[in-house]
């Protein structure tokens, strides 16, 4: 099954665990987001992609520069461990993570959550690759990522019992979009997915074959 099958059927069995006035809430908000246009103003492919330092899930620091001073780099934004969303999506990166390496790249997650949640997240998925902290979401604002839950929405996560004021070290209304970057060893971004639909979220095979165009440019 792609992601891609593996993410529409989790959005349609919703019903079955969140409330029909749930989900009208989630559906209407995330119409508004995508009618805001975010998408279109975040970095694409010919941007200069921002340097970042960010703590590790095993409590080192990881900069960008320093990913690319050994080949590309796969950057890819998530919103936390606490979106079954993401979850499936960094599993589905998980298995291509070989496929990866063996084009000379590094694969890098980025989340707004805490180390130790992003510890908890990369053990239980056996995830391979480093697992980021950025707190405040400020590399998210660099990429054009960064947003903040309405009102509704954000009382709603309360409800849900996601803690995010904990898991986001107080920064529990801002999130990034679903966003997966190709960068190259110049800093530049080569290949770039970004959607205001959590449900969406850019395909393995899609991913490898930017790699591929790129290496063999």
């Amino acid at each position: 099954m792609t992601l891609e099958a593996e993410l529409r059927t989790l959005f349609l069995n919703r019903h079955t665990r969140i409330p029909a006035e749930a989900l009208e809430i989630m559906d209407r908000r995330s119409r508004e987001l995508a009618e805001s246009g975010q998408a279109d103003r975040a970095l694409t492919a010919g941007d200069r992609a921002p340097a970042f330092h960010l703590p590790t899930a095993a409590g080192g620091t990881v900069a960008l520069t320093d990913l690319l001073a050994d080949g590309p780099v796969v950057l890819t934004f998530y919103r936390g461990a606490w979106c079954p969303y993401c979850n499936l999506a960094l599993r589905a990166l998980q298995r291509i993570h070989s496929d990866i390496t063996a084009h000379g790249a590094q694969l890098v997650a980025v989340s707004p959550q805490i180390p130790d949640e992003s510890l908890s997240l990369a053990e239980k998925h056996g995830l391979a690759f480093h697992v980021l902290s950025d707190l405040g979401s400020d590399v998210a604002k660099q990429y054009g990522l960064a947003f903040d839950l309405p009102d509704d929405l954000a009382a709603l996560y309360d409800s849900f019992g996601f803690d995010l004021q904990r898991v986001n070290a107080g920064h529990a209304r801002t999130l990034p979009l679903p966003a997966t970057y190709v960068i190259d060893r110049a800093g530049t971004i080569r290949w770039a997915f970004v959607n205001t639909d959590y449900e969406k979220r850019a395909e393995p095979q899609d991913i490898l074959g930017a790699l591929s165009r790129y290496t063999a440019s």
